[in-house]
């Protein structure tokens, strides 16, 4: 399925990795090394609109999301009970 992470960005939720909290960059030296070393690779996707709330780290990227972590934590949620949904309706179609 897919997530929708804002600015336009809709990726796979099965290439998430991380979601984590825009907070923990200045604090986490580690993340903040692992976005420095994916800027100069060019794989990190910054919201030029407003400011990031969450870092969404996939396989291949990183996205600057500007909802929290609880709202995209909730998008995955429901993605994840839609398909529940999807697989018990192939039960009731026999």
């Amino acid at each position: 399925m897919f997530i929708h992470i804002g600015d336009d960005h809709v990726i796979q939720s099965k290439d998430v990795v991380s979601i984590v909290d825009h907070s923990l960059l200045s604090s986490s030296s580690i993340i903040e090394e692992m976005v420095f070393n994916q800027r100069k690779e060019k794989r990190v996707i910054e919201s030029k609109e407003s400011d990031p709330k969450a870092i969404v780290i996939t396989k291949d990227y990183i996205y600057f999301s500007p909802l929290s972590v609880y709202t995209l934590k909730k998008r995955a949620n429901m993605m994840t009970t839609l398909n529940r949904l999807e697989d018990f309706s192939d039960e009731f179609e026999a």
